[in-house]
Formats: structure tokens, sequence, C-alpha cells
């Protein structure tokens, strides 16, 4: 039996995806979720968000501006991260029925972009906060 190696590589797998400062983010968002509830607008959850990360001493960026640079030329498009937390994490904040596809390309999209490693994808219009959350890494 390979029990304790599948067993190892299961705890290996949790540490990758553990990181304190995501595990933060994700407690801020489930005090958010627990008082306000689903229902809300996403600049409600966003504004409660970031007060919540700044209680928990966390850098935080909301509605960061993130240009597009193609070739030589850097192109304002418009494009706002939601929120920016220790300089490494993105957040984008959703308050929809469901997660989509493009909800995650989007993410992903804004990772490539801004050379951030992970991002949160929180989707607070759900019963459980828990089922509304994606954690990605490029």
């Amino acid at each position: 039996m390979n029990f304790s190696t599948t067993q190892s590589t299961e705890d290996t797998e949790k540490k990758r995806e553990s990181d304190p400062i995501t595990e933060k983010i994700i407690g801020a968002a489930i005090d958010v979720h627990r008082i306000l509830g689903p229902g809300l607008l996403e600049s409600t959850y966003e504004g409660c968000l970031v007060y919540e990360l700044q209680i928990r001493k966390l850098k935080v960026e909301s509605q960061k501006s993130l240009p597009v640079y193609y070739k030589d030329m850097m192109i304002e498009c418009g494009y706002r991260i939601d929120l920016v937390v220790a300089d490494q994490i993105i957040v984008e904040v959703k308050s929809v029925c469901s997660l989509a596809p493009i909800h995650e390309a989007q993410l992903l999209s804004y990772l490539k972009l801004s050379n951030c490693k992970t991002g949160l994808l929180i989707n607070f219009n759900v019963k459980y906060l828990k089922e509304g959350i994606r954690r990605m890494r490029i």
C-alpha cells in the first residue's frame, strides 16, 4: 500500500495552496459575507472587504488601474483591478448568480498583465461563501 505516499502528496498540495495572506483575505471575506449575506452590489462587498483587510493590517489598493503594454506602447484601456493586496494578490469581487468561465478568464488575464502570481475570485452572491471562492495561480 502507498497510503503514506498519497497522504504526503496531499499534504504537499495543501501546503502549496495554503498562503497566510490569501487565508487572511478569505477570512475577511467570510466575515463580510457573514454580516451582510448575499444579494448586495459588488461595490458594497468591495468597500467592506477593504475595511476588513485594513483591520488585519494588510496593504490594500482598491480599483487599481491596469494598463496594457502592447509591443513598445502602454495603452490605458480602462481596466481596473478590484483589489490588490500586499502588492501581490489580486482579488476580483463578484455578486452574480454563478461564476462563469469569463470571470476566471478575466482574473487570469489580470494576473498575466500585472505580473502577480495569485488571484482570488470571490462571489458574494452565494449561500455559503466557500462555494463562491476560486483561488488561481499562474
